[in-house]
């Protein structure tokens, strides 16, 4: 109680939610796989109401979880019970923007959506995007690490971000944000911080490179049998097109999802068992370049059906049937969530074992498999068998597949809580002996995000 009222005195009491209806959106995750029971929601809405409620809470002795949008998919941002959830959704300020640097500064609650049309109308891009823009945050982006749709293009989000300002475990700030494209001065704090999860500071704000836009000419939904056939098309298509922006995939029982529960219009008179989403710039200089992709396309034997489009509502509509995929699968049930990555020589062995490893420990589950093509990256999400993997049999079956195959456990979505115990397939002791060095060197009581990423202290699962 002594917190409690040392918080209200830092955030105001309307800003420390304790009432249950009110906390529960921020004590659950989207997937309804993780949740806690918080202490309280704290809301602070400056960088020094930051600091003031990580030292109450350092002194105290009682740990928070920093917590952005709330659209992570490992539990890095849910709370354990009696921690406090530091929601930095107030802190929205966004500008200024420097149109000669190109950078934008925006605290951690502006969400990607927010960022996106800030630096469109000054004529310029963040080179981020994923289908949660517009409930995820820059802060949440920054912490995990995010990747998304154009990765193949212009990179995660480390590669977006030139500065931050964060407020450590100690409740001190560290802000580097710099005006000069180079700055070569001391350990690089941004990128330790970048990926962290909220384990070794509070992001409050970022920096964001911007860049100079390419205009979307076209966008082709090709159908195809199998994914050597899809690998075929994709090294094809980035010969021919150096301005290719993006190259999604999906499986036919995932569009018959999005199809069942988002109600869209099937792409082709008939189903196939596998489908590519490409998206073209104008960065090759070509005006022609929609009907070369074309021609491209229905000169390569293993292609099944394709479909061109160039405007803005058609291209959205194909657009849909993707980024539909993980609302279709939640709306179905409450999946067994992976995010993976694969060498692309070993993604058609991934998905031809991936049932008989699945199969042994959750008979009934059903795989939906989508993702980026282009880094063999795979959401995994496996249905009817979430009761079958109350001691992560499931993961565990999926994840030593993947480890065996030379791939990573987490491209795109990160640890948290779900992968904690897992980091050891791809992570060396020495690999871990120095990610707990740092944790203990800037977080020595541990009340940052306790139990997430590092594996010794992982949590079992929560039901809902």
């Amino acid at each position: 109680m002594d917190l409690l009222a040392g918080l209200r005195e830092i955030v105001g009491d309307t800003h420390v939610v304790t009432d249950p209806d009110a906390v529960a959106p921020y004590a659950q995750d989207w997937t309804r796989r993780w949740h806690g029971k918080p202490l309280a929601v704290v809301r602070p809405a400056t960088v020094a109401q930051v600091s003031a409620v990580v030292r109450a809470c350092a002194a105290a002795g009682v740990p928070l979880v920093p917590q952005g949008g709330n659209t992570g998919l490992v539990g890095a941002g849910v709370p354990q019970d009696g921690e406090v959830v530091l929601s930095l959704a107030r802190l929205d300020s966004i500008g200024p923007l420097d149109p000669l640097g190109k950078t934008l500064m925006a605290g951690a609650g502006v969400t990607l959506a927010q960022v996106q049309r800030t630096a469109r109308e000054a004529g310029l891009d963040v080179g981020l995007d994923f289908s949660a823009r517009d409930t995820a945050t820059v802060g949440g982006i920054a912490a995990t690490n995010a990747g998304g749709e154009r990765v193949m293009r212009h990179g995660v989000a480390r590669f977006r971000i030139r500065g931050l300002e964060a407020v450590l475990a100690d409740g001190s700030v560290v802000r580097r944000m710099s005006t000069v494209a180079k700055d070569n001065t001391g350990y690089d704090l941004v990128q330790l911080l970048i990926g962290s999860e909220g384990t070794l500071g509070v992001i409050t704000a970022v920096q964001v490179d911007l860049i100079h836009p390419r205009k979307i000419i076209g966008t082709a939904l090709v159908a195809v049998s199998t994914v050597d056939d899809a690998l075929t098309v994709l090294r094809a298509v980035q010969h021919d097109f150096p301005g290719l922006e993006a190259a999604e995939f999906f499986h036919h029982d995932g569009l018959q999802l999005v199809l069942k529960h988002e109600r869209r219009a099937r792409p082709f008179d008939r189903p196939h068992p596998l489908y590519l989403l490409f998206d073209l710039s104008d960065g090759d200089g070509r005006p022609d370049a929609g009907e070369e992709l074309t021609e491209l396309l229905g000169g390569l034997d293993c292609v099944r059906d394709l479909v061109v489009v160039s405007t803005s509502a058609e291209r959205r509509r194909l657009w849909e049937l993707r980024e539909l995929q993980t609302d279709a699968v939640s709306a179905e049930g409450v999946p067994v969530k992976l995010d993976v990555a694969l060498p692309l020589n070993q993604l058609s062995t991934f998905e031809r074992r991936l049932a008989g490893v699945v199969r042994p420990v959750a008979r009934h589950a059903m795989p939906i498999l989508f993702g980026h093509i282009a880094e063999g990256n795979v959401h995994v999400n496996l249905l009817n068998a979430l009761d079958e993997d109350a001691e992560g049999a499931v993961m565990e079956a999926v994840l030593d597949l993947v480890a065996s195959l030379g791939g990573s456990i987490s491209a795109e979505h990160g640890i948290g809580l779900a992968n904690a115990r897992w980091l050891t397939l791809t992570r060396s002791s020495a690999d871990l002996a120095a990610m707990r060095a740092i944790k203990q060197a800037l977080d020595p009581e541990g009340i940052l995000s306790p139990g997430r990423m590092l594996p010794d202290a992982a949590p079992a699962l929560k039901r809902p």
